[in-house]
């Protein structure tokens, strides 16, 4: 177990966020999305099966919060802030699902239908060791904020205006929660850097999107997300990158762990030039290009 005085740290940084939540960034999806504008919105498959594959990975919640909780007995900061968590990431599946549901892309008995594949399956977290969680968390939120931002971008440029403000506000979660565990990994390097840069580095390496091994039809949703999904190019740039210089380190940092480590494949040849997994599925199916969202 953590150590009182990281308990405590971990707590104070919790409540930081969620006065930050409260006073700035919480939204109403019932007045805050503009339905009003639903007329505008186009008829658009690829649009729509995004949004649904989306609403469908966020649908996990419930394993998502069972696993995490598993993990954070006697941790009142990070327990808490997953129940906030939980509840933000409620929103998501909701909004995703109204949306479809509001604009007519799905009807009732396709949404039923459809939440009912998905929760017939199990999610298990991908480490047993609570550091471990929060590294693969740190990056897992900011994976999906930069997925959600490219869907953003889509949507905008398809003339979707009530889609792009719905990605707008899921998108801003996911960076909340992306600093959140950030500043506990800041945390974590303070009390023990050896330890947290050895799981970091492992993390990195294994970090796996469990959509593929979840979803429907998961082949046939990321071939029409490829137009903006999450390439291991980008997973590099825009995820494994700003998450180090967030944390003050460097690529290097994360290949001067103990030789142990190293051997026991905590992290990747320095030749290889990116942060990417040693089997292909880790990041993304090889032919695929995208990378599906998860846990928000």
């Amino acid at each position: 177990m953590t150590s009182r005085a990281l308990r405590e740290a971990f707590h104070r940084e919790y409540m930081t966020f969620f006065e930050r939540a409260e006073r700035t960034r919480r939204w109403n999806l019932f007045e805050d999305v503009p339905w009003d504008r639903l007329d505008e919105v186009p008829r658009d498959d690829r649009l729509a099966l995004c949004a649904e594959t989306f609403c469908g990975v966020e649908m996990f919640l419930p394993d998502y919060l069972r696993e995490h909780l598993s993990l954070l007995a006697g941790d009142y900061g990070q327990a808490w802030f997953a129940a906030n968590w939980g509840y933000e990431e409620a929103k998501h599946s909701l909004v995703l699902r109204e949306y479809l549901r509001r604009t007519g892309q799905r009807t009732e008995d396709q949404l039923h239908d459809y939440a009912e594949q998905i929760l017939a399956r199990r999610w298990r977290a991908p480490h047993d060791d609570p550091r471990r969680m929060t590294g693969y968390l740190a990056v897992q939120e900011l994976t999906t904020f930069v997925i959600y931002r490219k869907q953003r971008e889509l949507a905008r440029r398809t003339g979707d205006p009530v889609l792009a403000e719905v990605y707008r506000f899921i998108a801003r979660d996911e960076m909340a929660h992306s600093r959140f565990y950030q500043r506990m990994l800041a945390l974590h390097l303070d009390d023990d850097r050896a330890g947290t840069l050895a799981d970091l580095a492992h993390v990195v390496r294994t970090f796996r999107m469990p959509a593929e091994d979840l979803l429907p039809d998961y082949d046939d949703r990321v071939t029409v997300m490829r137009t903006a999904g999450v390439d291991a190019r980008v997973f590099f740039t825009e995820v494994v990158l700003p998450l180090l210089a967030a944390l003050g380190l460097s690529r290097g940092d994360l290949f001067r762990v103990p030789a142990e480590t190293a051997r026991a494949g905590a992290i990747l040849p320095a030749r290889t030039g990116a942060m990417l997994p040693s089997h292909t599925g880790g990041i993304l199916p090889a032919q695929a290009g995208a990378v599906v969202p998860t846990e928000g």
